[in-house]
């Protein structure tokens, strides 16, 4: 049975009036699900993240500060606040990610999502940033390696913004390929096609930058032309998903023109990428600020992951063919 983790602090994490990334995204999102019975998924209460979990991706003076700055209600600058619940929100959101890896890794689940807040993707090894105090997806990476001996993970981040924070932490490591599909120009103004990852890691860093206005046909052909290619070489233990909704073209913050039923055709490509490869696939929640579009996504996202499919083949769109002669260099796409 899919797993579906969450846990009520994700509603004490206060970010102020007016502020996208707020308690109702998770309030929304669950009353949908409600509504369709959960969808069949078994519901489990997220854990804390471990320190150890945690010191594995940040420093422990950045643990220090996302605490203090808790028990203060402090900010790490203007769409970064924290509260005094957000701390355990943090932990149990970066727990939840981890939780979700032991759930497909060791406890024989096929699929799931860490449906919890705040996101993740943009907070690096030092530094909170863009709504994010814990790099959720970066640390259940890791935990996959470190605790269940995955030996390489794939990340495919279809987020309006590109995962900066995931990006960095995993610039040097050719243990991790992530993949972002991001509108660029765009906060926070990182990941061209050029930032192929450096060191050992050169090669690993698939960024797939998209202009405002993009839609389906752009992301789906992205997808099936370079980042599924370039995963089935890597042979992953593992595909995690950091899926953020807000490409969704009803998003208040993003600029793209994704529908629901683009989420759908996306979740269908990881699902099917992960059965060929005959490894499971997760997703945890980043993104996505308008309330109906993101319940609607969401749980488009899970019936596909949970039923998997055949996913409709796209032409091969203009930025895919520059996306693979830059990639070429590391991959046969």
């Amino acid at each position: 049975m899919p797993v579906y983790l969450r846990h009520s602090a994700s509603l004490d994490h206060h970010t102020g009036y007016g502020h996208p990334e707020r308690a109702e995204r998770i309030r929304a999102l669950e009353a949908e699900l409600d509504r369709r019975g959960w969808l069949g998924w078994e519901v489990v209460e997220a854990p804390r993240a471990s320190e150890e979990q945690l010191l594995a991706v940040h420093t422990r003076a950045h643990l220090d500060a996302v605490r203090a700055l808790s028990a203060r209600e402090g900010a790490f600058d203007l769409d970064t606040p924290l509260s005094a619940g957000s701390y355990e929100a943090a932990l149990r959101a970066a727990g939840g990610a981890c939780a979700l890896v032991d759930a497909l890794l060791a406890g024989g689940e096929r699929t799931g999502l860490a449906a919890l807040r705040p996101p993740g993707h943009h907070a690096e090894r030092a530094r909170a940033m863009g709504f994010c105090l814990f790099s959720n997806v970066a640390v259940a990476a890791r935990h996959a390696i470190a605790a269940h001996g995955a030996e390489r993970v794939f990340i495919l981040d279809w987020d309006v913004h590109h995962g900066n924070g995931t990006n960095a932490i995993f610039r040097e490591s050719p243990e991790v390929l992530f993949a972002s599909i991001h509108q660029y120009p765009f906060y926070p103004g990182t990941g061209p096609l050029e930032d192929v990852g450096s060191g050992p890691g050169e090669g690993f860093s698939l960024n797939l930058p998209v202009p405002g206005g993009s839609g389906e046909d752009v992301f789906l052909s992205l997808v099936e032309h370079v980042a599924a290619p370039a995963a089935r070489q890597f042979g992953p233990d593992l595909v995690l998903i950091s899926a953020g909704f807000d490409a969704h073209g009803a998003d208040p913050v993003g600029g793209c023109r994704l529908d629901t039923s683009a989420y759908a055709e996306l979740s269908r490509q990881a699902r099917a990428l992960a059965d060929g490869l005959g490894v499971r696939v997760g997703a945890v929640l980043e993104g996505g600020y308008d309330l109906e579009a993101l319940a609607d996504s969401v749980a488009a996202t899970m019936e596909v992951l949970a039923d998997g499919g055949v996913p409709r083949s796209v032409e091969r769109h203009p930025l895919a063919r520059a996306a693979a002669e830059t990639l070429g260099r590391y991959w046969d796409l």
